[in-house]
Order: C-alpha cells, then sequence, then structure tokens
C-alpha cells in the first residue's frame, strides 16, 4: 500500500502526477489499485454492511469519471476492478463474496473482468472460449482468454464464462493467478494504456468447484451485471470528455475563435447523457432492455470523439509541438481506445441492428 495515500484527493494527485508513465509504459502499473484501494474508491456503491462505504453505482460511475479526468490507464484498471466486485455482489455464492470481498476492496487483490468474450458471447457475436469438462465434483478448465487487463502480478481474481462439455448450462466461475494451470502472458504491447497490466491468459487443466462459482447459469447471471459492466464503463468515457473539455475551455483562443457554442453544447449533451444513464440503472430498465444503455454507451464515445476535436482545434497547433502540446497527446491516445473497448462501437452497433430485424420480422 502506498502510505502517502490518506484520501481521495491524495489518490487523484497520484494518478495525475503519473499519467503519462501510466500510459507510456509499466514503472507503476502495480500500484494503481493499491493507491485506489487505500483512497476507499473500490467501497464506493457497495453496501456497509459488505465493507463499502454506501451510495449506488451511480456514485461508482462517477468516481471512475472523476480518475478518467485524469487518466484513463487508471480508470481502465478502477473499471475491471469494480465490475469484479460487482460481480461478487450479484452472486449467490456467498462463501466466495465473504473470503474474497475484503481484499478486493482494501485494494490488495486485483479483479478483473474477463466477461468480455462473455459479453460478445451473449450477443451471439463469438462462442465462449473456456471449455469446462466434468472432474469429480466440478470441472477442468481449459481455453484461453486473449486480453484481460488488471492482471497484477502480486495476486489477481479473474471472472470469466465456461462452457461445460456435457451440455449443462454456460455457468461463471473465478479464479486465481496461483491456481495451478492459470498462465499470464507478458504484457500485452498496447498503443497506449500500458500501465493497466493488460495480458492473455491461458488456462490448462485448472480445476474449478462450487467453492469459485459465480453464478451456474451465465445466460441469466450475465444480463444482470451487463447494466453494471457497461454503466461503469462509461465512467471513462464521462471523464475523458470532460478532461477534454476543460482544456478547451482554459485556452486562451477557445473564446476568440468562436468555440464556446460548440462547448456549452457539447457540455449539454454530455450532461444528458449522464442523465440518461444513471437514470436507467436507478429504475432497473437496462437490465430488461440493453438497447437503450448501448444507445448510451455509443453517444458517449461519440462526445468523446467531438471534445477531443474541440480541444484540437481551441489548442491549435500548440497540441502539435512537443514542447506545448501538454496533456493532448496522451489524451488523443486514450480517446482512440474508447471506440475499441469490449463491447466495441461495431459490436453495439451491430447488436442493434440484428435487434430491429428481429423486431421487423
Amino acid at each position: 500500500m502506498n502510505t502517502a495515500i490518506r484520501n481521495q484527493d491524495d489518490a487523484l494527485a497520484w494518478v495525475s502526477a503519473h499519467a503519462q508513465s501510466l500510459n507510456d509504459g509499466t514503472d507503476h502499473a502495480d500500484e494503481i489499485v493499491s493507491v485506489l484501494g487505500a483512497a476507499g474508491f473500490f467501497r464506493i456503491g457497495v453496501a456497509p454492511e459488505l465493507g463499502g462505504s454506501g451510495g449506488s453505482t451511480a456514485d461508482a460511475i462517477d468516481a471512475i469519471a472523476r480518475v478518467a479526468e485524469r487518466s484513463l490507464t487508471a480508470a481502465f484498471v478502477f473499471w475491471g476492478q469494480r465490475t469484479f466486485i460487482e460481480y461478487l455482489l450479484q452472486s449467490p455464492n456467498a462463501g466466495l463474496r465473504e473470503s474474497r470481498l475484503p481484499a478486493l476492496l482494501a485494494g490488495e487483490l486485483a479483479g478483473a473482468t474477463g466477461l468480455s468474450n462473455a459479453m460478445k458471447f451473449l450477443s451471439g457475436i463469438e462462442s465462449l472460449s473456456i471449455s469446462a469438462t466434468p472432474a469429480g465434483d466440478g470441472w477442468r478448465l481449459d481455453g484461453t482468454l486473449p486480453w484481460v487487463t488488471n492482471l497484477r502480478r502480486a495476486g489477481f481474481a479473474v471472472a470469466a464464462a465456461v462452457e461445460p462439455t456435457d451440455g449443462q448450462p454456460p455457468a461463471v466461475v473465478a479464479f486465481f493467478g496461483d491456481t495451478p494451470g492459470i498462465t499470464r502472458t507478458v504484457d500485452l504491447q498496447l498503443l497506449a494504456l500500458r500501465g493497466s497490466n493488460t495480458a492473455a491468459i491461458d488456462i490448462q487443466g485448472v480445476a474449478s468447484g462450487a467453492a469459485e462459482l459465480i453464478h451456474a447459469d451465465a445466460r441469466s447471471f450475465l444480463p444482470r451485471v451487463r447494466p453494471g459492466f457497461l454503466g461503469l464503463q462509461c465512467g471513462m468515457s464521462i471523464g475523458l470528455a470532460r478532461a477534454c473539455i476543460a482544456a478547451a475551455k482554459a485556452s486562451g483562443s477557445a473564446v476568440r475563435a468562436g468555440l464556446q457554442s460548440r462547448i456549452d453544447a457539447l457540455e449539454s449533451g454530455l450532461a444528458h447523457a449522464i442523465d440518461e444513464l444513471k437514470a436507467g440503472l436507478a429504475s432497473g430498465s437496462f437490465a430488461a432492455q440493453a438497447a437503450p444503455l448501448f444507445r448510451v454507451r455509443i453517444r458517449l464515445a461519440g462526445i468523446v470523439r467531438e471534445a477531443m476535436d474541440l480541444e484540437l482545434d481551441a489548442s491549435g497547433g500548440r497540441a502539435y509541438l512537443v514542447a506545448t502540446t501538454g496533456d493532448f497527446a496522451r489524451r488523443w491516445l486514450e480517446a482512440a481506445f474508447v471506440p475499441v473497448v469490449t463491447p466495441s462501437l461495431t459490436q453495439l452497433h451491430g447488436e442493434l441492428e440484428r435487434q430491429a430485424a428481429l423486431r421487423a420480422a
């Protein structure tokens, strides 16, 4: 744990100070979880009786957005950690929750959401990549996860959907970095966000039983946790858009260049999207109807793109000069990640088209 971190302001200052390093390399990658955990960020939106500080998923989204204003890498890690926590909160496996949640909330154990493959499976985009062969009272797991974030070498937990070979329904299980048969690859060579501990996992003959079972039926569990999965992810876009807009407003040329009307319109559109996101989460409507949530995610990605262009227009040539670019170049690379993080915009548009075709039929 970073002993210099006493509160959330300290953690945010640390993130700001290391934002470029977190984007460019791995020097501080293993500190993100402990820094955010020490400041209590992972407890937001978790009931006090479970070790949290109370609040709702909307409060956790706000927290991720605050971090994303300073570093999308740190926010990406935050999203992975908080989403894994959400799975345990929604799981009927009280034993797994009680044994692992305290360390996750404190930032002593890294949590990774390996359910990107599962969310694509839910939409019919791809098959599950991990097989579960019956073995005694449990399963033997074999397969790969080609892209998982927050695989901190000091210890990590991963949630993944598995396909039983005996015809039973797909299930969601947890496994851990020190489990025999789990191999973490070297970090993927990302264009940016390199401090996010993103790697692939090879799974060979991993024993899994009732103690590791998050939910026995992935098809019923995944729609229930999808609003949190996507909603928390939207915090990344919200924070990055705010950072770009703030930079544009701070530019002395913004008003002179006649950009104020664009700034006002973008801030209004962002506020409306946030309100729609929080309303859908609070009402529970996103669990029954995912399409409106998909549209909010798509709209927020578009706002990030517009905000990035706005910052560039406000900064002018200064943004393209190494000596004066400031944080613009880092944010430009961060923004390129927003459309491709699972579910990508292409996948979301495809799913909306598929749903429209089914309704038409």
